[in-house]
């Protein structure tokens, strides 16, 4: 089941950081952005944060799932979505701790 722009949009207004938080529909899901990285994906209409040291410890009872078959374990978000602030703190801390994204190579002619 893909997911829907008013879940996704929903998402993305209830987080409040610094970065300009916007989402990019990919296959009939969504990739979130804060600024240029990277730190969610939308799929099913279901919210998975990428792992982080800081985003565990700030959880503390995690719950881990693939966003997709065959994709890496994210936190998988769902009792919380409507909690802005927690939303938002969880967000900004794993957006600090994940890495900035490596510069693309340009292609060769």
């Amino acid at each position: 089941m893909a997911s829907t722009k008013e879940f996704t949009d929903y998402v993305v207004g209830q987080i409040e950081i610094a970065d300009d938080i916007t989402a990019k529909k990919m296959f009939g899901e969504y990739t979130l952005y804060a600024g240029v990285k990277i730190f969610a994906l939308v799929c099913d209409n279901k919210l998975f944060i990428k792992p982080t040291e800081a985003g565990r410890a700030y959880i503390r009872d995690v719950v881990e799932a693939p966003p997709y078959p065959g994709a890496k374990l994210c936190f998988l978000i769902e009792d919380k979505l409507d909690d802005r602030e927690w939303l938002s703190t969880l967000v900004r801390i794993t957006v600090q701790e994940l890495p900035e994204p490596k510069p693309k190579k340009k292609k060769k002619k």
